[in-house]
């Protein structure tokens, strides 16, 4: 009897042991990837490891996930080409022709003024130099890559198609939800309200699949690159209405359809110190005059916080972003609630930082200069987004859509008194086996106070994360 308690003591230590070192954290059937996993692939700095080679969907996802998560490549490519109505590589290089894809230097500007022509203003006359004050995410070098089709999986590809010319706008822009049912809403804008069909497929982008799980670590820099902020969060997503990836399709549960809800998270903060515990919760509603929710648990309090409206105009956690801004842009186009008036101002090409699809793209610790930086020449609306509510922040957006996906590829806003107050440029990593973008690294700026905000993270879809976890329940749980 003692051989057989030292045989099961030693099983089940060595069970233990296994399970710590296991890339995974399991319990039952949930699975994730935790900021500490990420940054055994990927370190914040001078890591210029290809880290979506070895930290593969592939791995991380159960096999059973990752088969309902993955389609056909070439059938991928074929429907989105005919949804949209042509393939990226086929519309562009009509501007600056003359650059080809290669490795460009700051110091090239006077040899290929194209550059100029083609790259997106801000990123040129601020970026496009070696790393310094005041800001961290410069980049002295870029590599521009053969323009690539970029497509959504096949279940939002049908939906797209099937649906196509069915959701409509009332006679202020305004979609009516009854006639939006999945995929994107417009896959070709046109007409009165074409910037507004634009924004609406960002609104409604399949971005993230239908249950996210991930995970995001910050820095914030000061105009003197002294880091002065460290973050760690998670992120639990569900979305309520037009689900297609994810079972259940359509309508989450009978609750999202009875109140109107279209997406539901929560965001847990895990550092720094005096914000752990933290967590914030949102509900979006699909009623374009109704206030979405947003409550946040207050760990030093234990106490639970309704915020009213103006403080979707704050800034989250000291970074560079007010809430308004989540994931780049982050209201509803609304009758009453900071309505805009929008424009498209420009529908051309240009070269964006797009990525590489392996990750290996990073940021230097010597003057916080990014490297191995993925330009490509994209199809893009850029729309101008005219606040009429003067007691909103930002007076307009500009916004860069691209053509082909419908993703926000960059938004720089400006405050009442015309100046540039805050931008966002981000790369989202391409998952063509999925049809899908995962996280990816993000650089917020705020202009006035000359500060920066940088991100990266790691994005699974998730089924096991329900409505405990991205509602009140969640919310202190989580939090205590």
């Amino acid at each position: 009897m003692r051989k057989v308690r030292i045989f099961i003591i030693t099983i089940i230590t060595f069970s233990l042991v296994l399970s710590m070192l296991t890339p995974l954290v399991w319990a039952g059937e949930e699975f994730k990837i935790t900021a500490t996993e990420f940054l055994e692939h990927k370190k914040m700095f001078d890591d210029p490891r290809p880290y979506l080679k070895t930290l593969t969907y592939k791995k991380v996802l159960p096999p059973e996930v990752y088969a309902k998560m993955t389609y056909d490549v070439e059938a991928m490519k074929k429907l989105w080409s005919e949804v949209v109505g042509f393939k990226a590589p086929d519309v562009v290089g009509k501007i600056a022709p003359e650059i080809k894809p290669g490795t460009y230097s700051y110091k090239d500007k006077g040899k290929y003024p194209g550059l100029k022509e083609l790259m997106i203003p801000l990123h040129y006359d601020m970026f496009f130099k070696p790393g310094g004050p005041p800001f961290a995410g410069n980049f002295p070098e870029i590599k521009v890559v053969p323009t690539r089709q970029y497509y959504w999986a096949l279940p939002v590809a049908k939906a797209t198609k099937e649906h196509m010319g069915r959701t409509q706008l009332d006679d202020q822009g305004i979609i009516k939800e009854e006639t939006y049912v999945a995929g994107l809403p417009f896959p070709r804008p046109s007409g009165k309200f074409k910037a507004s069909q634009v924004v609406y497929n960002w609104i409604k982008t399949p971005f993230g699949w239908d249950n996210v799980y991930s995970t995001s670590i910050n820095k914030g820099f000061t105009r003197t690159l002294r880091i002065d902020i460290d973050m760690l969060a998670d992120i639990m997503q569900i979305r309520l209405k037009g689900r297609t990836l994810i079972e259940p399709y359509g309508w989450y549960d009978d609750r999202a359809k009875t109140l109107g809800e279209q997406v539901a998270f929560n965001f847990f903060y895990l550092a720094p110190r005096d914000m752990y515990g933290n967590v914030m919760h949102s509900i979006s509603y699909l009623d374009p005059d109704k206030f979405d929710l947003m409550m946040v648990y207050i760990s030093a309090l234990r106490r639970v916080r309704r915020m009213s409206t103006t403080d979707v105009q704050d800034a989250i956690g000291g970074a560079d972003y007010i809430y308004a801004d989540n994931n780049g842009f982050g209201q509803k186009l609304s009758h009453t609630i900071f309505p805009y008036k929008n424009e498209v101002i420009a529908e051309r090409e240009y070269l964006i930082p797009t990525g590489t699809w392996d990750g290996s793209e990073y940021m230097s610790s010597e003057g916080y200069e990014i490297h191995n930086y993925q330009f490509e020449r994209r199809p893009v609306y850029v729309v101008k987004m005219n606040q009429l509510d003067k007691h909103f922040v930002y007076t307009y957006r500009i916004v860069h859509f691209d053509k082909e996906t419908g993703i926000l590829r960059h938004i720089e806003n400006y405050d009442r008194k015309g100046r540039l107050y805050r931008s966002v440029r981000g790369i989202r990593p391409f998952i063509p086996e999925m049809g899908m973008f995962g996280f990816g690294m993000g650089l917020g700026y705020d202009h006035l106070d000359l500060h920066t905000s940088f991100t990266q993270g790691f994005t699974i879809p998730a089924p096991w994360v329900s409505r405990s976890d991205v509602g009140l329940r969640g919310l202190v749980v989580k939090g205590k």
